[in-house]
């Protein structure tokens, strides 16, 4: 039945409606998002897996999250563990632009994005100005990551939530498509809390 749900894309769904309710709450904050990676062994291998620079090469995979002001995830995402982080910059954003109820036209809008300088590319600089997108991504050998301060931390503490789910790391489904509804899943229940701990 998950394999059902997950190729009928059940999660995504259950993630977009929590947000939904977030953003009734007046509890959604996306004038400022956060974009990050992190690595996650893949014990058995698979699709969207290779290997890693960090792990010795051993293989495994990125998380993508793409989180709000507060570290609500608002789109998760994976890719290789030698995918370079920022070729996963313009799929999360995009998704993040079209992320909608089709019933109610409802669009969460970026106006500005906090990254580290592993995303310090002109072309995605360009790309993020072109949609009218505030850009601040800590410049290569100019200024330190450390100076996202807050931000920083806000994102790193939401890797720290979705990671502690064991299902997601390490990785053991080697179907990518499986793996990611998982996360999907973990970023939903994570909303939830949120939305559970401030409204009731």
């Amino acid at each position: 039945r998950f394999l059902i749900w997950s190729r009928a894309g059940v999660w995504g769904r259950l993630h977009e409606a929590v947000l939904h309710r977030l953003d009734d709450a007046g509890l959604v904050e996306v004038t400022r998002v956060v974009l990050d990676t992190a690595h996650v062994r893949a014990k058995k291998g698979g699709e969207h897996t290779g290997p890693s620079p960090v792990d010795r090469g051993k293989p495994g995979s990125k998380m993508h999250i793409l989180s709000d002001a507060n570290g609500l995830p608002l789109v998760v995402g994976v890719s290789a563990g030698n995918t370079h982080d920022s070729e996963g910059l313009k799929p999360m954003v995009a998704g993040h632009q079209t992320r909608h109820d089709p019933h109610r036209g409802r669009y969460f809008k970026p106006q500005r994005l906090h990254a580290d300088k592993a995303y310090d590319r002109p072309d995605l600089r360009k790309w993020l100005h072109g949609k009218r997108i505030g850009v601040r991504i800590a410049r290569k050998g100019i200024e330190s990551s450390e100076r996202l301060g807050r931000r920083r931390w806000v994102i790193e503490r939401t890797m720290s939530w979705l990671s502690g789910y064991r299902r997601l790391s390490p990785r053991y489904e080697r179907n990518p498509r499986n793996y990611l509804a998982f996360l999907g899943l973990a970023a939903a229940l994570c909303c939830y809390k949120r939305l559970v701990r401030l409204t009731t």
